[in-house]
C-alpha cells in the first residue's frame, strides 16, 4: 500500500497500475474528504530495461497519473523531462490550459 499526500495530510492510497508508490498532489486540493480532482506525482525509482532508448538504466523516473481513477494509466517521465515541463509551467508557457477561478469554484462545489 502506498500513500497520497497534499503536503498537509497523508492517507493510505493504492494505485492499481503502480502499486506501492507514495503519491503527492497539490496543496490546493483536499484529502478530507478526498476530492478526486488532481494530477498526482510519485517517485517511481530507477529505470531498468526501459523500452525507450532515451531512458537508459539508472535514470530516475517520476510517475504521473490522475487521482480520479486508481486504474488509470501511469506516465513515466525522467526527472529531466519533468523539470523542463515544470520550468515551462513556472514561466507561463501553459497558462492557456489553466482553469479560471469560476471553473475552480464550480469543480469544488460539484465534488463536495
Amino acid at each position: 500500500m502506498g500513500t497520497l499526500t497534499n503536503g498537509t495530510t497523508t492517507i493510505p492510497y493504492q494505485h492499481d497500475t503502480a502499486p506501492g508508490l507514495d503519491w503527492r498532489k497539490a496543496g490546493r486540493t483536499d484529502l478530507d474528504p478526498i476530492l478526486k480532482d488532481c494530477v498526482i506525482l510519485a517517485d517511481a525509482g530507477i529505470a531498468t530495461g526501459h523500452p525507450h532508448a532515451g531512458i537508459p538504466d539508472g535514470t530516475r523516473l517520476i510517475a504521473i497519473s490522475d487521482d480520479k481513477d486508481p486504474k488509470s494509466a501511469v506516465l513515466l517521465m525522467s526527472r529531466v523531462e519533468i523539470s523542463k515541463f515544470f520550468d515551462g509551467v513556472i514561466t507561463g508557457e501553459f497558462n492557456e490550459f489553466r482553469a479560471s477561478e469560476d471553473e475552480l469554484r464550480a469543480a469544488t462545489v460539484a465534488a463536495g
